[in-house]
């Protein structure tokens, strides 16, 4: 099929982008989803500029449609956005059409670019230039931080467990601060390595000090992230059962641009606490929702579990009324 030149371009057009690390694919549909053309660019600010030119020059830009928002695309959407061009959030071809249609990049392209003419995907994707991305950003580096102090922990328990009976005697029952501070203070002698009690000491000594500086690294974050979370949103930082954490991860999931939420539904369906529907005949259910962001969805669990704990005067549940016979 021939590519329409811009001189013969219709008055509008709809754009979508296969994203990749290095490159990005764009195509160009008319509005009855005639592909105008596809073209490679470099995934760099000039390369978003230059494809944003590319599509314009086939007709007035109605939307685009784009892959990894979150991720390989999330430069190009913010370009995007700032130029005041609607992007729409679509997803990677599903299973079926790629056995059909097969898979290259310009495929994946004209199939953004359908997928938005067609109104099948109607996501707007989250701002990425604001406060709430340098949230998360520091959530990143304590999410690490937390995952590998934990990791540390359990491989010195392991090295205790396998240690001299000397050693482990000495270690076992400490509780967790004390065996840390105790590890990080032994003093073996290194020239004599290559024993077994000596290397367990060094060993363990070295995973204590791991665990101390990553306990500091945490504290230094949590500082920075308490004043961020509660100036963003004070009020949802002093609910009860929130804590900066909880707060964080559910400022993170709704996004800068949090507007986009247009009611409690989808609220409650990004979060993947809404019950789906699973009714068959004459059998009318619900069932719980296992999509969503699943870390919103413990966030918010944590929550409920406080206020259960906690809450001075519990709202009655099922349980709570009286039989009827």
């Amino acid at each position: 099929m021939p590519t329409i030149t811009p001189h013969t371009a219709p008055a509008k057009v709809v754009g979508g982008v296969d994203t990749h690390l290095d490159t990005h694919t764009a195509a160009v549909v008319d509005t009855v989803g005639r592909v105008l053309g596809t073209e490679q660019f470099p995934a760099t600010t000039a390369g978003y500029t230059a494809l944003l030119a590319w599509m314009r020059g086939h007709g007035q830009l109605a939307r685009v449609g784009v892959e990894g928002t979150g991720a390989y695309g999330a430069g190009l959407a913010r370009l995007l956005h700032e130029q005041g061009v609607e992007v729409i959030e679509v997803d990677r071809p599903n299973r079926k059409t790629r056995r059909s249609q097969g898979k290259s990049d310009p495929i994946d392209a004209i199939t953004a670019a359908k997928t938005a003419l067609a109104g099948q995907r109607t996501g707007t994707p989250k701002q990425r230039d604001g406060r709430i991305e340098a949230l998360r950003n520091l959530r990143v580096a304590r999410r690490s931080a937390v995952e590998q102090r934990a990791d540390t922990q359990r491989q010195i328990k392991t090295l205790i467990v396998t240690a001299p009976d000397q050693l482990r005697t000495r270690l076992r029952g400490l509780a967790v601060k004390q065996l840390i501070a105790t590890c990080a203070t032994l003093r073996p002698d290194q020239a004599d390595a290559a024993t077994p009690a000596t290397a367990a000491k060094l060993a363990l000594r070295s995973l204590a000090r791991r665990h101390q500086q990553l306990s500091a690294e945490i504290t230094d974050l949590d500082e920075l992230l308490q004043p961020l979370v509660a100036a963003i949103n004070p009020a949802l930082a002093a609910a009860h059962g929130v804590g900066t954490d909880t707060a964080g991860q559910l400022l993170v999931t709704a996004g800068e641009n949090h507007h986009r939420l247009t009611c409690e539904a989808a609220f409650a369906m990004l979060r993947g606490v809404a019950p789906l529907p699973a009714s068959s005949g004459k059998t009318t259910r619900h069932r719980l929702n296992r999509s969503g962001d699943r870390q919103a969805n413990a966030a918010l669990y944590r929550v409920v579990l406080t206020r259960l704990r906690w809450d001075p005067a519990p709202a009655p549940t099922a349980n709570d009324a009286p039989n009827k016979a």
